[in-house]
């Protein structure tokens, strides 16, 4: 049998995005799309930031695992080429759930995802295989992690870094004085301590074959939809009984899996806190829609905000994010919002705390307010799929 994909031992190394989940807790900016579809930072898509570390950091094969409503990334990625990901015989790879065989399903979760992609991985050739998730915000640059694993003949090595958020959230690490993780808890529910995984695992492929077929036979499930969530089970068996080590990301590194968590990155943004845009020599790269640069009108007010090309502003604009081809007319106020882009903010609308999916209906009135606490962001949808959050009529 032809191998899948043509071998170079000399590319051992292979990134795998699991981009594939529904991305519940975004809803609804997921419900018309997948999560890593979903614009950022005003001019970008979410897939962008984990692409661009990727390229930035001298990966060529990176292979993207798709399921939930791909045709809208998968047009965005335009197989690699803004990343300079579209070698042939190394580059950007996607990989759609298959029709006809069970094991080349629908995945039933993300630890189920990874075992489907042994096969190719070996058939590849792969020494080592950089698992990645696409719904966070960071720049980090993976060689140096790479070579960590590789001189300290590890068979994973987990990414981790100190949060300010909720440790319960993620998987939560604990290590001893030469770090060294000795245990792991997926999101538990009285975390001990602020240390957690970043979802980026560097695994010795051999020896994911190996502990996944083990976990499988021990459940009896050849098909190895018992395993889960690999927070669950790949993961705390590796930290249990395989060379296991950490290595430290610093800097900054938001998760952005919920709408509030998508809100406060954006505000992180304005802050100077957040994700820099104009880092030097680690650029964001995009696929952008050619569009004309932003025309500010002599009646317009803009304070402290990113306004992407293609937008026209007549309004007031202050702390926001506003995305491509808005339209914000004179007498209509933003605040501390975020435009996804492609929607008219009318005048006489006030916007704040809000965020706007893209053409979505602003009326006419208040959206919005902005108040402590969580689940009090406003998000406008287009009219056929009605507002959501706590303001969902105008005037309140």
């Amino acid at each position: 049998m032809a191998d899948p994909f043509p071998q170079d031992r000399a590319h051992s190394t292979v990134a795998l995005v699991l981009a594939g989940g529904r991305g519940s807790r975004l809803a609804p900016l997921t419900d018309a799309r997948s999560k890593p579809a979903i614009p950022v930072a005003g001019q970008f898509r979410l897939i962008d930031v984990v692409l661009s570390n990727l390229a930035n950091s001298g990966l060529r094969d990176v292979w993207i695992v798709e399921q939930y409503r791909p045709f809208t990334l998968n047009q965005h990625l335009a197989g690699g080429r803004p990343w300079d990901l579209d070698g042939t015989r190394h580059g950007l790879r996607l990989l759609p759930p298959a029709e006809g065989r069970t094991e080349e399903g629908f995945a039933a979760g993300n630890g189920h995802a990874l075992l489907q992609q042994i096969p190719l991985l070996e058939g590849f050739g792969a020494e080592a295989v950089v698992v990645l998730s696409a719904d966070h915000l960071y720049q980090f640059d993976l060689r140096p992690a790479l070579e960590q694993h590789r001189s300290g003949d590890a068979e994973l090595t987990l990414v981790t870094t100190h949060t300010d958020e909720d440790p319960s959230r993620f998987g939560v690490v604990q290590v001893d004085a030469q770090g060294v993780p000795i245990r792991y808890d997926h999101k538990p529910e009285r975390p001990e301590g602020d240390l957690v995984a970043t979802e980026i695992f560097i695994f010795d492929v051999a020896a994911l074959a190996e502990v996944t077929r083990q976990l499988t036979a021990e459940q009896d499930d050849p098909e190895g939809e018992s395993l889960g969530d690999y927070g669950e089970t790949i993961i705390p068996h590796f930290v249990e009984h395989r060379r296991t080590q950490t290595h430290r990301m610093e800097g900054y590194w938001r998760d952005v899996g919920t709408v509030d968590a998508y809100f406060k990155a954006h505000m992180e943004l304005l802050d100077g806190t957040g994700l820099d845009l104009s880092r030097p020599g680690w650029p964001l790269v995009t696929n952008a829609e050619p569009a004309p640069p932003a025309w500010i009108d002599t009646r317009a007010s803009v304070s402290a905000s990113y306004v992407a090309p293609g937008c026209r502003v007549l309004g007031e604009v202050e702390h926001s994010i506003v995305g491509p081809g808005v339209v914000i007319e004179s007498g209509a106020r933003v605040s501390r919002s975020v435009l996804l882009g492609d929607c008219v903010v009318p005048s006489g609308a006030v916007l704040e705390s809000v965020i706007a999916d893209v053409g979505a209906h602003v009326p006419e009135g208040r959206s919005g307010r902005t108040r402590p606490g969580p689940g009090n962001i406003t998000v406008l949808v287009p009219a056929d799929r009605g507002p959501q959050g706590p303001d969902e009529t105008t005037g309140t």
